[in-house]
């Protein structure tokens, strides 16, 4: 039995360790280095979870400040020591190009060659492709910043920054240029809200006490609910409350979604305060969860605040002369494109069965957002997907 991994972020070095557990013997192919996509994140970024969530298989959380957040290079070499203390084969700076099927198992076309093995584990990660808006496509090219390129405040050019997404990332890049200084408009969409910490205690903590981060895709609205934002936290300085309260209060205009663009100005629709609605909601929503979960887990229910009413100050349009940079945070896609076979659904995810492809034998995936729960692709759940799709690797070769 042999067997690929393709790629050496948290779900490839996962199932790495787990298939060594098996003696299955494999290799793991990088197109960089491990952790490449943490590598890739902006220079000041921050764990956006607390630190007890770098807990990979064998490996957990051995810090003094569980409930902080390390900076993106600690992040890094933890991943780093966890490729060395479980001597996980990684072959670095190989790209695989395609996967298909081969007359003696599945072929892997990589810049280094072609290799063949009985089974590939594709680990890549759910959002590999940067969403891009049909209503900006009039916006010239060089104004366009990606979040995947961005850097620090430095890198962007003088003029309005025009950020269009109101997740994580893009409230997280908003803070940091309008605490440098900068002018910023901010484009929201609907993105869950969340205060920082309850009773002293990170939110994350707290959700992983109930059922959250358990739940499937069967639980959700839909399946295109997977693509929800996530929600708008920091652990920028230590970890602190960010949305859109405290972007407007640090001086971020707010605006709707955009409404298009005519190659002169972004015009955007009036409805920033439906996005705070929503998020707001979503909070109501996580506090009864909480209350009617926690005290059957023992735990006493914290105090959970309702926000302030919010104060609509609209934007309506802006020049494209006074425009620096407008930067991409409307969310990443699935990209399997390379991959010869109709393996993923409607949506760009993988269909699979505890992460076994149910059209390609021999193709497993790890580290797919809600593969088997809410926690699949998470630094702290992916221990337990990589552990069932490393006894399906094993099976499929017995």
């Amino acid at each position: 039995m042999s067997a690929i991994v393709i790629g050496a972020g948290q779900a490839g070095l996962s199932v790495s360790h787990e298939l060594a557990e098996l003696g299955v013997e494999h290799v793991v192919l990088e197109r960089a280095k491990p952790g490449q996509a943490w590598r890739d994140r902006w220079d000041s970024f921050t764990l956006v979870t607390p630190n007890w969530t770098l807990a990979l298989p064998g490996s957990p959380y051995s810090g003094s400040e569980p409930e902080g957040h390390v900076p993106r290079d600690a992040i890094v070499g933890y991943l780093e020591d966890y490729a060395r203390s479980v001597r996980s084969p990684i072959v670095e700076g190989v790209e695989v190009t395609r996967l298909s099927v081969d007359g003696s198992g599945l072929l892997a076309e990589t810049t280094d060659g072609e290799r063949v093995a009985d089974a590939v584990v594709v680990c890549t990660g759910s959002f590999a492709r940067q969403y891009r808006p049909s209503v900006l496509a009039a916006v010239p090219d060089p104004l366009i910043l990606s979040s995947s390129e961005y850097r620090n405040p430095d890198q962007v050019p003088a003029g309005k920054v025009v950020i269009v997404g109101s997740g994580q990332t893009g409230c997280q890049i908003a803070e940091e240029l309008i605490r440098s200084g900068r002018d910023v408009v901010l484009a929201c969409g609907r993105a869950p809200w969340a205060p920082r910490r309850l009773d002293g205690t990170d939110i994350i903590t707290w959700l992983d006490r109930t059922t959250f981060f358990d739940a499937t895709v069967a639980s959700l609205p839909s399946p295109a609910a997977r693509f929800l934002a996530n929600p708008q936290l920091t652990g920028a300085g230590g970890g602190h409350d960010l949305g859109f309260r405290t972007l407007q209060a640090l001086g971020v205009r707010l605006a709707g979604h955009v409404d298009g663009c005519d190659g002169t100005r972004i015009g955007f629709v009036d409805d920033v305060t439906d996005s705070v609605v929503f998020a707001d909601d979503w909070w109501a929503g996580m506090r009864a969860v909480m209350r009617a979960q926690l005290p059957a887990q023992g735990f006493g229910i914290p105090d959970m605040p309702v926000p302030p009413p919010f104060r609509s100050e609209p934007v309506d349009e802006v020049s494209l002369r006074d425009v620096g940079a407008v930067v991409l945070a409307a969310g990443f896609r699935p990209d399997y494109g390379w991959i010869d076979g109709e393996v993923c659904d409607e949506l760009g995810f993988p269909v699979t069965l505890d992460g076994a492809s149910l059209v390609m034998p021999g193709l497993f995936f790890c580290g797919v957002h809600f593969m088997r729960a809410r926690r699949s692709a998470l630094m702290f759940g992916v221990g337990r997907d990589a552990a069932i799709v490393a006894q399906e690797v094993a099976h499929a070769g017995a």
